[in-house]
């Protein structure tokens, strides 16, 4: 299967079989260079994996490597230590967000509940000096909602002369990648311009919250801990300069494996916590999900909304019919034996290729796609369930299923947390602000790269 040009002009991956799907990059961290230990020093270093991230190792720079190799434990403790030192002036405060499909992993892997698996989670980081840990589920909120809105403004305005139809998903930083970098028109103008959770939580935490605390952007070192790889890759690239004043939305991503491996290695006493929210002196909250089987349920979502808003239809639980794989799903609103709306689900390479080739040959029957780079979904991020040889560990991965479906779903709409925030931080949901702070544009090959991006 062929990829598209790169931004180095040709491909070196001219076809993927399964052994490259589990290939890696592998990038000399500082601390291998310079003969280092430092806590946790047999933590894994940094991975990109070609499943993980679609566009192939040619398109990872030697120096964008660096960055990611340096977004690890020894990065994150480094921070830590600082804070132990009498110089306040170098003191941050540690925030960590933590992705809800990490969540599942930490029960399965440790025999919690999800709940437990939380609080247990909690209490280790502020055991080593974190002091606030939160749930990035209220930054998906805002990128569905932002995305529900922004598929029924591209419906109503579709034409054959300017098709605005079919909006893809941009919440999967991998296949965003691949999209940019790779294929450029005539996919990229079809990208929801809705951010990224990751993005969305890096405005709240650098922005709404520092506010709240009366800090400085910059006196806060923000952690995301993450089920892929391609997270880290994203951070390096995260556009928040209007909502954080040049600060970077994200200073380090670390894999749940990752926090996984420093929770088994660590002899530091533990003592379970709550998270916390954004808002300060809020009672604990019950842990929620969006409505995807695996993920944060874009399609699910937004389908439920445009039916509506579109059609007056209510529709209660969202059919999927399995096509090609059960990675490439199909869901339809019909009427009369008229199909009104016709979504897809494509999760992994093989089928983003398929969707590619017939969205360039203009024979693409649908309105909307959710993507997804990892196949079987977000749980199935390699920074997580993976077995010593780098395979997925399917009982373990199983079981976080099970875990993830028995998290209760809230819809975005019913927050009144995103409610208050719309208000309070964004000045209502159709300010200027909401397009700022929640909303991106996307680069072609050859473009040029904002002035903070990686020089490729």
């Amino acid at each position: 299967m062929k990829c598209e040009h790169c931004t180095r002009k040709e491909c070196s991956k001219k076809t993927k079989t399964d052994d490259q799907e589990n290939a890696s990059v592998d990038v000399p961290s500082p601390a291998q260079k310079n003969g280092e230990k430092g806590e946790f020093h047999k933590l894994a270093d940094a991975k990109i994996f070609l499943s993980d991230c679609l566009a192939c190792d040619s398109c990872v720079s030697a120096e964008e490597g660096i960055q990611v190799s340096q977004q690890n434990a020894k990065d994150f403790f480094q921070v830590l230590n600082l804070n132990k030192k009498c110089d306040t002036s170098k003191h941050k405060v540690l925030a960590v967000s933590v992705c809800p499909q990490s969540l599942p992993y930490f029960a399965a892997k440790f025999s919690l509940s999800v709940t437990d698996a939380s609080r247990r989670l909690c209490g280790f980081l502020k055991s080593l000096g974190v002091h606030y840990v939160f749930d990035t589920t209220i930054a998906a909120d805002f990128s569905i909602l932002e995305s529900q809105k922004e598929f029924v403004r591209r419906f109503r305005q579709h034409n054959e002369e300017e098709p605005a139809l079919p909006m893809l998903t941009s919440a999967c930083p991998g296949w965003v990648r691949y999209a940019e970098r790779v294929l450029g028109h005539p996919v990229t103008p079809h990208l929801c311009t809705a951010k990224s959770p990751q993005q969305i939580m890096g405005s709240l935490v650098k922005d709404y919250f520092a506010r709240r605390q009366n800090l400085s952007p910059d006196k806060i070192f923000h952690v995301i801990v993450a089920p892929c790889y391609d997270k880290k890759l994203e951070a390096l690239q995260e556009d928040v300069l209007t909502a954080s004043r040049g600060s970077r939305g994200t200073d380090c991503v670390l894999t749940s494996g990752e926090i996984a491996q420093m929770m088994e290695q660590s002899d530091v006493s533990v003592r379970d916590a709550a998270l916390d929210t954004l808002f300060g002196n809020v009672k604990e909250e019950e842990l929620r999900r969006h409505d995807g089987a695996n993920s944060d349920g874009y399609l699910a979502h937004i389908f439920r909304h445009a039916a509506k808003e579109l059609f007056n239809e209510d529709v209660g639980e969202v059919t999927y019919r399995a096509l090609r794989n059960k990675d490439f799903q199909e869901v339809t609103l019909e009427k009369s034996g008229e199909v009104l709306l016709r979504f897809a689900a494509a999760y992994g390479f093989r089928n983003i290729q398929n969707v590619v080739l017939k969205l360039k040959k203009g024979k693409f029957p649908y309105h909307f796609v959710e993507v997804l780079a990892c196949a079987g979904g977000c749980l199935n991020g390699r920074g997580q369930a993976q077995t010593t040889d780098g395979r997925t560990d399917k009982a373990l991965l199983q079981k976080m299923k099970g875990i993830y479906a028995d998290i209760p779903v809230q819809l975005p709409e019913a927050s009144t947390h995103v409610q208050e925030l719309y208000e309070e931080w964004l000045d209502g949901t159709d300010s200027p602000h909401v397009q700022e702070a929640l909303h991106t544009a996307y680069q072609g090959p050859g473009q040029p790269a904002d002035s903070r991006d990686i020089k490729w």
